[in-house]
């Protein structure tokens, strides 16, 4: 086993007195540069299968309006099941801090903040995780290449960073359930009056694809009358779409959303119709690692996870980290 680099920063993260606190390569890029604008502010012969319906529309969060009403926000997923809700689960006591892994050059799910400590959507979701269970956490940000490795080494206890969850990993590291997955989506540009898409509706029309991605294979098998238009990268299919070369453009929903509202877009495009999140395509998502003899805490963070949802620090996270909603 590889040795893994030294951690490039540590924070603790402790409760506040009052609530005493064969890896898969992800198939897009994130523009840090863009985060930061947006974060501070403006088969077989048989006929082919039908086109699924998009996945059941996520919790609408809202926020409050002049005048106290309540207005359509942006849309926060909701990924448990309130059924799955039992006794609370406490972490087990070791005597040390749990050390959380993770990267910082992921944004907006982890990367470095001002200060240099780790930050994003994903990371202080674990320190609300260790709120939660009042327990006591550091968060080391390693390369991102490194971070099972160093679990594996006991160099720390819980990763969080976007590593998505298959069976490979599944066979050597325990996961909570997802907290994030990779929704696929459409875009086009907004003066141009297109059809919320369908099979139907994307009949004869161009639609830009990563050539050999998930989404074009996708594309061929659900929306077969569809005329795709391969791009080797998505920085090029996003420039087509912007200068009206393809009607659409079907991709990973987090990087549409942060071009949409991005100031390279120039408010040309948005995303329409709803999203697609088929595992056999788009993955499970990512949760929360540990190693597998560390059960009673992977039951633990999935338990606090689901409270974490349940209070609302999820959604005032999400909202905070994701201006706009790639559901």
């Amino acid at each position: 086993m590889s040795q893994s680099p030294p951690p490039r920063s540590e924070r603790s993260t402790t409760p506040s007195q009052s609530s005493r606190d064969d890896r898969t390569v992800i198939p897009f890029r994130i523009a840090a540069a863009a985060v930061a604008a947006l974060l501070a502010g403006p088969a077989g012969a048989a006929a082919p299968p039908a086109a699924p319906a998009p996945a059941a529309a996520p919790a609408a969060a809202t926020a409050g309006a002049a005048g106290g009403t309540a207005t359509p926000a942006v849309a926060v997923p909701d990924f448990w099941n309130p059924r799955s809700r039992g006794e609370r689960i406490e972490a087990p006591q070791t005597g040390r801090a749990v050390r959380f892994l993770t990267d910082d050059e992921f944004p907006p799910l982890h990367f470095a903040g001002p200060d240099g400590n780790p930050t994003g959507f994903v990371v202080e979701l674990a320190r609300a995780v260790c709120e939660k269970l009042t327990i006591t956490c550091t968060v080391q940000a390693r390369r991102f290449d490194t971070l099972l490795d160093a679990l594996d080494g006991k160099q720390g206890d819980v990763v969080a960073a976007a590593i998505p969850l298959t069976a490979p990993l599944r066979s050597k590291f325990l996961a909570t359930r997802p907290y994030f997955r990779w929704p696929a989506r459409f875009a086009a540009r907004t003066d141009k009056g297109l059809p919320v898409p369908s099979a139907a509706a994307l009949a004869g029309r161009s639609v830009g694809v990563i050539a050999g991605s998930a989404h074009a294979a996708y594309l061929k098998a659900f929306f077969p009358k569809a005329v795709p238009k391969d791009f080797t990268d998505l920085t090029a299919a996003e420039s087509a779409l912007k200068r009206g070369e393809i009607d659409y453009l079907f991709a990973d929903g987090l990087n549409l959303a942060l071009y949409v509202g991005g100031q390279d877009a120039e408010n040309c495009c948005a995303l329409t119709g709803g999203d697609y999140l088929e595992n056999r395509y788009f993955g499970e998502g990512i949760g929360l690692i540990t190693r597998q003899e560390d059960a009673a805490l992977s039951r633990a963070l999935d338990d606090a996870l689901q409270r974490v949802w349940d209070d609302g620090k999820y959604t005032e996270l999400y909202l905070r980290f994701f201006p706009v909603s790639p559901f």
